[in-house]
C-alpha cells in the first residue's frame, strides 16, 4: 500500500467524523451548481430570449459569489474543528515514523479527497434534483413560460472547476499551518483534564443588560429611525450574545449546581457538572451557529415579508387599469378607444371612470394636495359627498411614512382664485382613491373646481375597474408595448401586469435569499455535528465509567438527549428570538402584519432543526450503547 492509498483508506475509516463535513460541502456544491444552471440558461441569458435577461443573470452572479465566499470561511473553520478532534491519530502515526511533512501531504491529500468527491456528489444531486429546482425557480419568479430542461454542461464544468480549485486550495493551506505539537500532547489528544470553568458575574449581568437594551430598542424604534439605529442595535445584540455564551450561561449552571436540593436530584449532578465544561468549550461555536442562524431567519423573513407586505399594497393602491392624460396630451381618445377594444375582445367586463384632478400647493408650499370635484368622486367611490359652497373632505394615504404617525392635517385650504375652503372632515384614503393619486385628496364642490384655474399640472384618470383583474395581464402587456408605461403627456397602469413585475423582480431577491439561508443554517447544524462527534470518545470513556456505578440504559439516554438537545437547541432557540425580535421592527417599520410570514418562516426552520436533532441523537446514543 503505498501513500496515497493509506490517505485515500484513511478518509473512508475516518467516514463518521468526515460525515458532516463531506455533506456540507456537497450540499454548498450543490446549491452553487443550481444557481449556474439557473444563470446559463437559455430563458435567463443577456440575449433576451426569455423573459428575463440581465436582471436573472445579476442576481444569479451575485448569489453564486455570497455562496462561495461562505463556503470557503465554512470549510476552512470545519477543517480546523476535525483536525483537533485527530490529535491523537496524528500522535500514532508520528509514533511510528510518520515525519511533519508526511504528515502535512496527508492531510492534504485527504482533503483533496473528500473535496473532488463532494464536488462530484453535489453535482450529482443537483442534476438529479434539477426539473424540481427550475420548477421552483419557475414559481418564485412568476414566470409565465416554465423554465425548460437542458443539460447543463456549461454549469457542471463552472461548478467542478470553481469548487476543485477551492478544495486544493484550502487543503494546500491547511497543510501548510498545521501545527504538529508536541508527541505528548497529541497522544494525549484530548484527554488531558481541563480547568473547572469560571464565570465573571460582572459579565454575565453586562449580557444580560446588552440582550435587554437591543431588545428594548428593537421594539421602540420605528418608522425611518430603524435605519439608523440598525447597526448600533446589531453590535449590541451580538456582543451581548458572545457574553452569553461564555459567561452567563456558565454562570447561570454555577447558581444551579449550588441549589443541592435540584442538584442531587436524580442524574441532574452528571448533567449539570458536565454540561458547565460543554457550553465554556462550545461557547464560540454556539456564537456562531446563532449568528449565522440570525442572519439566514432575518435575511429570509425580511424578504417573505417584504414581498408580502408589497404585494398587497400594490393590490389594494393600484387600478385594474388606469390611462392618465396630462396637460397637452393629443392622443387621449385614441389611447382610451385601444384600452376599450382591447378589454372587449379579450371579453374581458369593465366599468369605465372618468376622474378630473387640479393640484395645488398649501400656504407653506410643502404639502401638494389633488382637487377633485364631488361629482367625480361620488361616481368613483359611489358615496355621497354633501359639501356646502366652501366646504371640502380630506383624505390622506397611510403607510407611506415608513410607519410613522401622519402628520397634523389643516382647517382650511386657500384655492388659487382667493376662496378659502373649510375642511369639514378628514380621513384615510379609500382604495378607490389611493389607485388614482399619492397625493393627498381635496373633494371640492364642482363649482369650486371650476374655478380653479387651469394648470400644466393637471390631469385626467381613465380608470377601468375589473372584477376578475389577474386575468388583464395579457391584455396589459399588449397595452404596455404600445402605449408604455410613461409616455411624453401620458402614463399607463395595471394592477396584473405591476404584480408580475413585483413577483417577478422581487422573486430573483427572493430566491437568491432562500437558497443562501439554506446554505447558512446547513452550515450551522454541521458546526453542530462536527463539534458533538469531536467528543464521542471522551463520552465514550465517561460513560462507561458512569455505568460502573449503576446507570441505567435509560437514564443514560436521558443525560444523552438533555445534553445533545442543549447542544443543539440553545444556540437555534437564541437566533429564533433575534429574528422575531427584528421581524417585529420590520413589521413596526412599514406598519404592516407580518406574524403569519415570520411564523412561517422561523416556524419552519425550527422544524428542521427538530427532524435534524431526533436523527443525530438517535445515532449517537446507538453508538454509545454499543461500546457500553
Amino acid at each position: 500500500m503505498n501513500f496515497r492509498q493509506f490517505a485515500v483508506k484513511n478518509v473512508f475509516r475516518n467516514m463518521r467524523l468526515y460525515a458532516a463535513y463531506f455533506f456540507s460541502c456537497a450540499f454548498s456544491v450543490m446549491i452553487f451548481f443550481v444557481y449556474s444552471m439557473l444563470a446559463f440558461h437559455p430563458q435567463l441569458d443577456f440575449s433576451g430570449q426569455g423573459n428575463w435577461g440581465k436582471g436573472a443573470q445579476t442576481s444569479m452572479d451575485v448569489s453564486q459569489y455570497i455562496i462561495y465566499i461562505f463556503t470557503f470561511f465554512f470549510i476552512l473553520y470545519s477543517m480546523s474543528a476535525f483536525l483537533k478532534s485527530r490529535k491523537k491519530e496524528f500522535g500514532i502515526v508520528m509514533m511510528l515514523g510518520m515525519s511533519v511533512l508526511q504528515l502535512r501531504r496527508l492531510v492534504f491529500l485527504e482533503n483533496v479527497v473528500i473535496g473532488l468527491a463532494s464536488t462530484i456528489a453535489g453535482i450529482g444531486t443537483g442534476l438529479l434534483l434539477s426539473k424540481g429546482m427550475l420548477m421552483l425557480g419557475t414559481s418564485v419568479l412568476a414566470l409565465e413560460q416554465p423554465l425548460a430542461f437542458y443539460w447543463p454542461v456549461r454549469a457542471a464544468w463552472f461548478t467542478f472547476a470553481a469548487f476543485a480549485l477551492l478544495f486544493v486550495f484550502i487543503s494546500l493551506f491547511t497543510a501548510v499551518i498545521l501545527r504538529s505539537g508536541t508527541l505528548i500532547d497529541l497522544l494525549k489528544g484530548s484527554a488531558k483534564p481541563k480547568p473547572e470553568p469560571k464565570a465573571s458575574a460582572g459579565l454575565a449581568i453586562l449580557a444580560a443588560a446588552l440582550l435587554a437594551a437591543g431588545y428594548i430598542a428593537a421594539f421602540v424604534v420605528k418608522g425611518v429611525v430603524v435605519m439608523m439605529a440598525l447597526l448600533p442595535v446589531a453590535f449590541v445584540v451580538s456582543v451581548g450574545t458572545y457574553f452569553l455564551f461564555t459567561q452567563l450561561s456558565v454562570y447561570i449552571i454555577h447558581k444551579l449546581k449550588n441549589r443541592q436540593s435540584l442538584y442531587r436530584s436524580k442524574t441532574n449532578m452528571i448533567t449539570l457538572s458536565d454540561l458547565a465544561y460543554r457550553m465554556k468549550d462550545n461557547a464560540r461555536m454556539f456564537f456562531l451557529v446563532a449568528i449565522i442562524s440570525t442572519v439566514a431567519f432575518c435575511a429570509i423573513g425580511t424578504l417573505v415579508g417584504l414581498k408580502s407586505f408589497l404585494s398587497g399594497f400594490v393590490s389594494a393602491s393600484t387600478a385594474a387599469m388606469k390611462y392618465e392624460s396630462y396637460a397637452g396630451n393629443k392622443e387621449q381618445e385614441r389611447h382610451t378607444a385601444l384600452i376599450e377594444r382591447e378589454l372587449t375582445e379579450a371579453g374581458i367586463a369593465y366599468k369605465p371612470y372618468v376622474i378630473r384632478k387640479k393640484y395645488a400647493l398649501d400656504e407653506e408650499k410643502v404639502r401638494r394636495f389633488a382637487l377633485i370635484p364631488a361629482t367625480d368622486y361620488e361616481r368613483l367611490t359611489g358615496e355621497r359627498a354633501t359639501l356646502g359652497e366652501r366646504e371640502a373632505l380630506l383624505f390622506y394615504p397611510e403607510n407611506v411614512n415608513f410607519g410613522e404617525e401622519t402628520g397634523p392635517m389643516p382647517d382650511s385650504f386657500p384655492m388659487r382664485d382667493g376662496t378659502v375652503l373649510d375642511i369639514r372632515e378628514s380621513a384615510a384614503m379609500p382604495a378607490s382613491l389611493a389607485q388614482i393619486t399619492y397625493a393627498d385628496v381635496l373633494v371640492v364642490p364642482d363649482a369650486a373646481y371650476e374655478a380653479q384655474p387651469a394648470s400644466d399640472d393637471d390631469s385626467i384618470s381613465y380608470v377601468y375597474d375589473v372584477e376578475d383583474w389577474p386575468s388583464t395581464l395579457a391584455v396589459a402587456k399588449r397595452l404596455m408595448e404600445q402605449l408604455q408605461r410613461n409616455g411624453e403627456h401620458h402614463s399607463f397602469m395595471a394592477r396584473a401586469y405591476e404584480l408580475n413585475q413585483l413577483h417577478q423582480s422581487f422573486g430573483q431577491i427572493l430566491l437568491t435569499g432562500l437558497f443562501i439561508g439554506a446554505v447558512f443554517f446547513v452550515a450551522a447544524g454541521s458546526f453542530l455535528y462536527l463539534r458533538l462527534y469531536a467528543d464521542l470518545e471522551h463520552d465514550r470513556v465517561q460513560y462507561r465509567a458512569i455505568t460502573k456505578l449503576g446507570l441505567t440504559e435509560g437514564e443514560l439516554s436521558k443525560i444523552i438527549s438533555t445534553q445533545i438537545g442543549l447542544l443543539f437547541f440553545v444556540p437555534i432557540v437564541v437566533a429564533l428570538i433575534h429574528g422575531a425580535v427584528a421581524l417585529n421592527t420590520l413589521q413596526n417599520t412599514f406598519n404592516a402584519n407580518l406574524v403569519k410570514e415570520s411564523a412561517l418562516v422561523l416556524g419552519s426552520f425550527a422544524a428542521i432543526q427538530i427532524v435534524y436533532f431526533l436523527i443525530i441523537r438517535a445515532g449517537y446514543v446507538r453508538k454509545l450503547k454499543n461500546v457500553l
